[in-house]
């Protein structure tokens, strides 16, 4: 087919009806062409196509408007107009019936968009094939759709780009600007420490005004072409240009630093945001920015653990991948009882009789395997799911307790303990989850040990001292694990109802080839025999630790010396083969 240049064709109008004795072909000349245009709601022409050339046959004011007029007007009507001749004209030469097309043109308001659609008119002998032309004004909606798209892709609340706004912005970054050679683009994670107090102390107006303020203080610390958004709650995120790689990015934390560094005044207070930054650096431009957004994220999680900024490390991510796989199957495990606890032996160093037993968490799970608990354990704190986890180790712990005695005819002489985790004793009514176990069970409150370690005492005073008078109330005896190892001092032990002091196993297991740990162990010793504590010694693992231990006057032990860890079943039948042979 001849190539046809459609930018200069002139538009060649005619009369609108038929001279008389012309064969007439199509219906719209018995009621008249331009009546019949007229009548339609949106754009439209009639045309033909002659010698190269559109020729206007009839169009009814709304075409003349939108069409035909602009025809003579600047260089942005002249291309639109190009545009849709251009894709008549390829419609022309095809053999289709129908086509749509939108366009698009700058009016006197801002951008016009045009849906389009041409179509061929039934042909007849004595005149050329006619083509009738209608365009439908799509201006609003594409504005609707605009404003739309805005809201889906910013946060409402501070206007900077969200989660999926960012991934947008980044894209059209990397696939728009220029690029130095070995140029390469990081993100920098940041999560606003104590937002959550800001909110429950002051109300969600306040927490508000913060982020906020925040928002527009990152935006100081931007250098040109950095995009700032709002990730989530109290999450943010830099994407950056780095010329010259990490130096680039720790530029930018020190402005972010600097910006947050001065308090923030709501209402009559002034407020000082710490915050935890993570950052992440591409290889080079090729690299998914989701895949770098997501080792930033994972790098913050760091941060707020270790108080310093972190840069993410090979294989972070993945241990974030694991731990969000065993938070979804923890919670599964929780629902479906998936987890068992394991009883190890508490031994009467003097006796040598079984007072009891610790209670301690284990998870073989069907996709991951065993998993250790100081893992899962760590992800139950983080994700909140320590509550339901300590609940129903209290509970089965007590229901151990009470199939024991149903089996032995009579309650045994023997209690469990059972740990206490910082975060569930912040977060849950511990005293009210006590009584249930205990009544449920129907064992008495003495034989159920609670067990916490400094740390939850150091961590709200007050609160725990309310919360072991509750549990003294209950009859339950109180041991602080891990002794030796925080920041307890005289005057807390003194003040608050502790029985027992377990020396931590990081004393105990070395302490024969350390003299050094031997005198710390024979002071807590003697620091709990002033103060009428007992003491138990964890992670005894040879006959000459357990022997020096009771030459001290150590009152119980426990460690792989006596037994590890045992189900169930099997740590009553150790307690019963022992109980027997003491008898005898």
């Amino acid at each position: 087919m001849e190539s046809i240049s459609v930018r200069n064709l002139p538009v060649v109008e005619t009369s609108g009806t038929p001279s008389e004795g012309e064969g007439v072909a199509h219906p719209l000349y018995s009621v008249g062409m331009t009546q019949w245009l007229s009548a339609l709601p949106q754009v439209a022409a009639i045309f033909s196509f002659e010698d190269k050339q559109i020729k206007l046959i009839e169009g009814n004011v709304r075409f003349n408007a939108a069409f035909q007029a602009n025809l003579e007007g600047g260089a942005s009507h002249a291309r639109a107009a190009g545009e849709w001749r251009e894709r008549v004209i390829a419609f022309i030469h095809s053999e289709r019936d129908s086509d749509s097309f939108e366009i698009r043109r700058d009016g006197k308001l801002g951008p016009e968009y045009f849906m389009c659609t041409v179509g061929r008119l039934p042909a007849a002998e004595d005149r050329p094939e006619h083509f009738l032309f209608t365009a439908i004004d799509r201006t609003s909606e594409r504005a609707i759709e605009k404003n739309l798209r805005r809201e889906l892709l910013s946060d409402g609340l501070t206007a900077l780009p969200n989660r999926t706004g960012f991934g947008e912005e980044i894209d059209d970054r990397l696939a728009n600007s220029v690029w130095p050679d070995n140029a390469q683009f990081g993100i920098i994670a940041i999560d606003l420490s104590r937002f959550s107090r800001v909110n429950e102390s002051l109300g969600p107006m306040a927490g508000d005004e913060l982020l906020i303020t925040v928002a527009k203080r990152l935006k100081s610390s931007l250098r040109q072409g950095d995009v700032l958004a709002r990730i989530g709650g109290n999450d943010f995120a830099i994407f950056a240009r780095l010329n010259n790689g990490l130096s680039d990015a720790l530029h930018i934390v020190q402005r972010i630093k600097e910006a947050l560094s001065s308090p923030i005044r709501l209402s009559d207070l002034q407020i000082r945001v710490d915050c935890a930054i993570g950052c992440a650096l591409s290889i080079n431009l090729d690299d998914d920015p989701d895949d770098i957004v997501r080792k930033a994220q994972a790098a913050v999680k760091i941060a707020k653990r270790s108080g310093k900024v972190e840069i993410y490390r090979n294989g972070v991510l993945k241990e974030a991948q694991r731990r969000f796989s065993i938070e979804s199957r923890l919670r599964d495990a929780l629902a479906q009882g998936g987890l068992t606890l394991a009883y190890q032996p508490l031994i009467h160093l003097q006796t040598g009789e079984i007072t009891g037993f610790e209670a301690l968490a284990r998870w073989d799970d069907e996709e991951l395997g065993p998993v250790s608990p100081v893992e899962f354990i760590a992800v139950a704190e983080e994700s909140g799911l320590i509550t339901p986890l300590g609940r129903w180790a209290a509970y089965e712990a007590a229901q151990a307790l009470s199939r024991w005695d149903a089996k032995f005819g009579q309650a045994l002489p023997v209690g469990v303990n059972v740990n206490l985790s910082p975060i569930q004793m912040a977060r849950d009514d511990v005293a009210s989850m006590f009584e249930e176990a205990l009544r449920y069970s129907g064992i008495a409150g003495s034989r159920l040990t609670a067990e916490l370690t400094e740390s939850a005492i150091i961590a709200d005073p007050d609160k725990a001292r309310k919360l072991l008078v509750a549990l003294k109330d209950l009859q339950m005896p109180i041991a602080m694990d891990d002794f030796g190892t925080g920041f307890s001092n005289l005057a807390s032990l003194h003040s608050l109802p502790i029985d027992i002091l377990k020396i931590d196993r990081s004393f105990v297991s070395t302490m024969l080839e350390d003299r050094d740990k031997t005198i710390i162990v024979r002071t807590i010793l003697s620091l709990a025999e002033s103060l009428n504590l007992k003491v138990t010694a964890e992670g005894i693992e040879t006959q000459g630790l357990a022997h020096a231990l009771q030459k001290m006057g150590c009152w119980q032990g426990q460690g792989y010396y006596f037994a590890k860890a045992m189900s169930e079943a099997d740590a009553y039948d150790y307690w019963r083969a022992r109980w027997n042979f003491e008898t005898v």
